[in-house]
């Protein structure tokens, strides 16, 4: 009987360690994910500027929340949007990219690998990529 405790307080001792590592983990591969559509989203804005001259074809809701890449609906973009804002210049065919005020663990996530890649800047200090 007294091993069936053990084993029981064992048990519990190893859930208490293991849950908060795979909460984790979630976020971190949520923050992983939107980085990863970040950069997809910026080389579809890429070639629809390299392909058009312009960023005619890169539009956005009012309140940028639904992007269109290329006349397709950029589900990289949309991803991307939840934890970084782009902003597009025809003029200097240009993409400023900096975080938006997304607190949540996977925009931290998302924002640490995009500044460790050189693709989006914090609040108020955009990455410029140039096409």
């Amino acid at each position: 009987m007294i091993e069936l405790i053990f084993v029981i307080v064992i048990i519990g001792i190893l859930a208490a360690v293991a849950i908060p590592k795979l909460a984790a983990t979630r976020s971190d591969a949520s923050g992983a994910k939107i980085a990863n559509d970040l950069a997809t989203c910026i080389g579809d804005a890429g070639g629809a500027y390299l392909k058009d001259g312009n960023f005619s074809n890169v539009t956005s809701d009012a309140d940028g929340s639904n992007w269109t890449v290329a006349n397709t609906d950029s589900v990289a973009c949309k991803s991307a949007l939840q934890c970084f804002d782009i902003n597009a210049s025809s003029a200097s065919g240009s993409l400023a990219i900096q975080a938006n005020s997304d607190t949540s663990d996977a925009c931290v996530e998302a924002l640490r690998l995009a500044k460790q890649n050189e693709a989006a800047g914090d609040n108020g200090s955009p990455v410029t990529h140039n096409f």
